[in-house]
C-alpha cells in the first residue's frame, strides 16, 4: 500500500506564502517520493529519482507539475520501478512530467533540445544514487556552456516569441504571471543566460529577486484560491489574491505587481540587447559608425550615448535631447548614459521654448517614445520632467474596457496621436493633450475635473500661452465628448450637433478632440474602436465642423443613417428581413413593441447586440439595423434567425418564455468589472428638440435589451431612435422616446415610473 500524501494542511495554512510555501511543498513532496522509492524496492546503486525544472529549484507551487527524471545506469531495467513510482503520483491526481533515461541519453537530448538543456540546469536528487544526479548536473552545465552561443540565440528568440503571445505583466488588465513580459519565466531565462556567462549589471540582481518573490507569491495564491493550475491573474481572482497577501485591495496588489514586472522586463530587455550585440561579433560591430544625433548625443553601436565632453551637470535639456534621439532612432539609451543623466539639473520654470519643443518632438516620434519614457522612468528621470507621473505610474484600471495601466495608456495614446497630426492645426497640442487627457486618474475625485485643474498648472510650468492652456484643458474636459455622443446619441438630431459644437467652441479644438478620440480609443482596447464607431465619430465631427465653420444647422449634411440603400428598402413598403455578415436589417410597418420583439429574437439565438440604430419614415415604415456577434463562434446561421423573426412579428413566438428558458441554461459565467459600477437611468430633455433621451447603463444579460425595450413599450413610449452598445459585460443604451401623443416626456411622475420600470427590467427593482 503506497504511503498517503496529504498536502491540504500546508495549502490551508495562511501563514505559508510565496517562496516559503513552495519550498515547504517541495520538501513534503520529496519526503513522500522517498517513501515511494523505498517501498518500490529501488536498487541501492545505479538508479536515482531526480527533480528538474521548477521542482528542481524547490519552487513547487500548488498547481505546478512534478517534473521528474528516473535516471539509471545503462543495462539496468527500471521499467517495474518506474511504474511503482509513477502510478501512486497519478492516483493522487497530481500532474506528473516524467522521463526514464540514462545520463548519456539525457545529455544527448540536451545537446539539441532547449527545454531539456534548461531542465538539467536545475537538477536535484530526491532519492537513490546521487552520483547520477551530480553527473547530470555537472555535465549538463558544461554542455550548456559549450553550446552557449547557440542556446543564447535560441533563448533570445523564445523570449521575444513568448512576449508576443502572452503580452506584458506590468500593463495588462489580466496579466500572465509566468509567461508574460516581466514575468517569472523571464527571470528563469536570465538565470539560464547567466550560466552561459551572460552578466547582469550592478543592482540588477536585487531588482530581479524582489520582483520574482512577489510574482511567485501571487502565482501561489492564484493556484491556492482557484484550486487549479493557471498563470493568468483574472480580474475576479485579484481581490482574493490581494487579501491573501495582506494587501488592502486589488489595486494596491496590481500596482506592486506592475512595478515588479516593469523592473524584471527592464533588466531582461537590457540583458538580451547586450546578448544580441555580442552574438553579432566584433566584425559586425565594427560596421557601426558613430553618428551625431543631437548636441552632445551620439548613436554608437546601436545605442544612444553621450558624446565625449557632454556635461550633464550643466545641461538641463540633455535628458530631453537624449530621449528624442532615442525615440527617433528607435534605439536603446545606453545604461551608463542613463546613470550619468541623473546629474542633470531640473528644467527652469516656466520651460524655455526649446524644452517645450523637445518634449513635443519626443511624442511626435511615435512608437519609439513609449520605450524611451519607460527607460527614463526606470532610472528616475521622467518624474522630474512630469512630476504628476508618480500618481498614475502602474495605476491599474480594473475594468474590462481598458487593457493598460494609466501610465502606459497615456503613452500609447500619445504615440497613436503622432500618426494623426496631419488632421489638426496644432500637432504639438494634439500629442501633449493626448498624453495628459487622463492624468487626473491618479487623484481622488472625478478624473476629468481633476485633470482640467492639473493640466492648467502643468501648462503654466511648461511655458504654454494662456490660449494654449485653455485648449489643453478643453481637450481634457471633453476627451469623451465625441465617442460618447457618437455612440449614444442620434446624429440626425439638431440638438446633438448644436451641443457638440457648443462644447468644442471652435474648429481647432474640434479637430484636436477628433484626433484625441481616435488615439485614446486605439490605446484603450479592441472594444473601444472599430469601423462603425470611427464612422459615427467622423460624421459627428464633420457635422459639428459645419456649424462651427458658420453653416446653419438646417444645412448639416445628410446622416450616415439611414443610408441611400436603407431608404430604397423603406420605399418598397413591405417586410424585409436580411442578415448579412454581422448585420441584421429589419424593414416592416411600424408597430408598438417592434424593437423589443426583434431584440428578443436576437437574444434567443445567442447573439449579442453591439450596436443598433432605427428610423421611422413618413409612411410609418420602420427600419432597424443591428450589428451583432455570436456567443458561439464566428458563424451566424441567419436562416434560423430570420425564421424565428418572422414568427415573432406574426405573434407566433413565445419570446418571454423562451428567453427565460435560455437564461436558465446559459446563465453568465464570469462577470468581469466594466465601466458601469451600478445600474442607472439618466433622462435628458434638453439635448433633443423633439424627443426625451433616456440613457440606460447596466450589466449585460440574456434578453436584457428585450426587457428594457418592453418596459418602455409597457409605458406607451414610442422609440424614435436608439443607440445600443454592448461593451464587454456592460450595456450602455440610449433611446429617443416620445409619449403616445408624440411629445417629449416632461411629467416628473411619469419619468419616475419610467425609471422604476427600466430598473426592474435590469434586475434591480426599487
Amino acid at each position: 500500500m503506497p504511503p498517503s500524501f496529504d498536502r491540504r494542511p500546508l495549502l490551508d495554512d495562511p501563514a505559508r506564502r510565496g517562496v516559503e510555501l513552495c519550498r515547504a511543498l517541495s520538501e513534503q513532496t520529496d519526503q513522500w517520493l522517498r517513501q515511494l522509492w523505498d517501498e518500490a524496492d529501488a536498487p541501492a546503486r545505479g538508479a536515482a529519482l531526480v527533480a528538474v525544472g521548477g521542482y528542481g529549484r524547490a519552487e513547487l507551487a500548488p498547481g505546478s507539475d512534478i517534473d521528474l527524471y528516473l535516471l539509471h545506469e545503462p543495462g539496468l531495467d527500471v521499467t517495474e520501478l518506474a511504474e511503482r513510482v509513477w502510478y501512486p503520483i497519478w492516483d493522487e491526481g497530481l500532474k506528473l512530467g516524467h522521463a526514464v533515461r540514462t545520463v548519456k541519453d539525457t545529455l544527448s537530448l540536451a545537446a539539441d533540445d532547449l527545454d531539456t538543456a534548461t531542465s538539467v540546469l536545475s537538477v536535484r536528487c530526491v532519492a537513490g544514487d546521487d552520483r547520477l544526479a551530480d553527473e547530470l548536473a555537472t555535465k549538463g552545465l558544461a554542455l550548456w556552456q559549450k553550446r552557449a552561443k547557440r542556446w543564447l540565440g535560441e533563448l533570445n528568440r523564445r523570449v521575444a516569441e513568448r512576449h508576443e503571445h502572452a503580452g506584458e505583466v506590468a500593463f495588462l488588465l489580466e496579466p500572465d504571471l509566468k509567461d508574460g513580459r516581466g514575468g517569472l519565466r523571464d527571470v528563469h531565462a536570465i538565470r539560464w543566460a547567466e550560466k552561459a556567462e551572460a552578466t547582469l549589471l550592478p543592482d540588477d540582481d536585487a531588482d530581479l529577486d524582489a520582483g520574482y518573490r512577489l510574482l511567485l507569491a501571487a502565482r501561489v495564491e492564484l493556484h491556492r484560491r482557484t484550486g487549479r493550475p493557471g498563470d493568468r491573474l483574472l480580474l475576479e481572482e485579484q481581490d482574493a489574491v490581494a487579501g491573501a497577501l495582506g494587501y488592502r485591495d486589488a489595486d494596491d496588489l496590481m500596482r506592486d505587481l506592475s512595478t515588479a514586472a516593469r523592473s524584471i522586463a527592464w533588466v531582461s530587455d537590457e540583458l538580451w540587447a547586450r546578448v544580441g550585440a555580442s552574438l553579432e561579433g566584433p566584425f559586425r560591430r565594427r560596421l557601426w559608425k558613430d553618428r551625431d544625433v543631437a548636441p552632445g548625443v551620439l548613436l554608437r553601436e546601436g545605442t544612444i550615448q553621450l558624446a565625449q565632453g557632454a556635461d550633464p551637470a550643466t545641461d538641463p535639456l540633455l535628458v530631453l535631447r537624449v530621449a528624442v534621439a532615442a525615440a527617433r532612432s528607435k534605439a536603446r539609451i545606453d545604461r551608463s548614459t542613463l546613470v550619468r543623466l541623473v546629474d542633470c539639473p531640473p528644467l527652469p520654470e516656466p520651460w524655455p521654448e526649446q524644452a517645450r519643443g523637445l518634449f513635443v518632438d519626443l511624442f511626435l516620434a511615435g512608437r519609439g517614445a513609449v520605450d524611451v519614457v519607460e527607460a527614463l522612468d526606470q532610472k528616475g528621470l521622467w518624474e522630474p520632467i512630469v512630476p504628476e507621473w508618480g500618481a498614475v505610474r502602474c495605476k491599474p484600471q480594473r475594468n474590462a474596457y481598458h487593457r493598460f495601466t494609466v501610465d502606459r495608456h497615456l503613452c500609447e495614446a500619445a504615440a497613436n496621436a503622432s500618426a494623426l497630426v496631419d488632421r489638426v492645426d496644432r500637432p504639438d497640442l494634439l500629442v501633449v493633450g493626448t498624453l495628459l487627457h487622463d492624468i487626473g486618474k491618479g487623484y481622488p475625485g472625478d478624473h476629468t475635473v481633476e485633470g482640467v485643474e492639473i493640466v492648467g498648472r502643468m501648462g503654466q510650468r511648461m511655458g504654454f500661452t494662456e490660449a494654449d492652456i485653455h485648449t489643453l484643458q478643453q481637450m481634457v474636459r471633453h476627451h469623451l465628448l465625441l465617442p460618447d455622443v457618437a455612440t449614444r446619441r442620434d446624429l440626425s438630431d439638431d440638438g446633438t450637433i448644436a451641443h457638440v459644437a457648443r462644447a468644442a467652441g471652435d474648429l481647432e479644438t474640434l479637430r484636436l478632440l477628433h484626433g484625441l478620440t481616435e488615439a485614446d480609443s486605439l490605446a484603450t482596447g479592441t472594444a473601444a474602436w472599430g469601423s462603425w464607431k470611427a464612422e459615427l465619430v467622423s460624421v459627428l465631427a464633420d457635422r459639428a465642423a459645419h456649424v462651427l465653420g458658420g453653416g446653419e444647422l438646417s444645412d448639416v449634411p445628410e446622416a450616415v443613417f439611414p443610408t441611400p440603400e436603407h431608404l430604397a428598402l423603406l420605399a418598397q413598403r413591405r417586410r424585409i428581413l436580411r442578415g448579412v455578415d454581422d448585420r441584421l436589417t429589419v424593414v416592416c410597418p411600424d408597430r408598438p413593441g417592434l424593437f423589443a420583439r426583434v431584440a428578443g429574437v436576437i437574444s434567443l439565438h445567442g447573439l449579442a447586440v453591439l450596436e443598433a440604430a432605427l428610423h421611422t419614415d413618413e409612411n410609418d415604415m420602420a427600419l432597424e439595423v443591428f450589428r451583432v456577434e455570436s456567443n458561439f463562434g464566428p458563424t451566424i446561421v441567419w436562416d434560423r434567425v430570420i425564421r424565428d423573426l418572422e414568427r415573432a412579428l406574426d405573434g407566433r413566438l413565445a419570446i418571454e418564455a423562451r428567453l427565460a428558458e435560455r437564461s436558465r441554461v446559459y446563465a453568465r459565467g464570469r462577470r468581469i468589472p466594466g465601466l458601469v459600477t451600478h445600474p442607472e437611468v439618466l433622462v435628458d430633455n434638453d439635448l433633443s428638440h423633439t424627443a426625451t433621451v433616456i440613457e440606460i447603463r447596466g450589466a449585460d444579460a440574456v434578453g436584457v435589451l428585450w426587457r428594457i425595450t418592453r418596459a418602455l413599450h409597457d409605458l406607451d413610449l414610442d422609440i424614435t431612435s436608439a443607440k445600443v452598445q454592448t461593451i464587454h459585460s456592460d450595456v450602455v443604451d440610449s433611446f429617443y422616446v416620445v409619449d403616445a401623443e408624440g411629445r417629449k416626456v416632461t411629467d416628473r411622475t411619469y419619468l419616475d415610473e419610467v425609471e422604476r420600470s427600466v430598473m426592474f427590467a435590469l434586475g434591480m427593482p426599487d
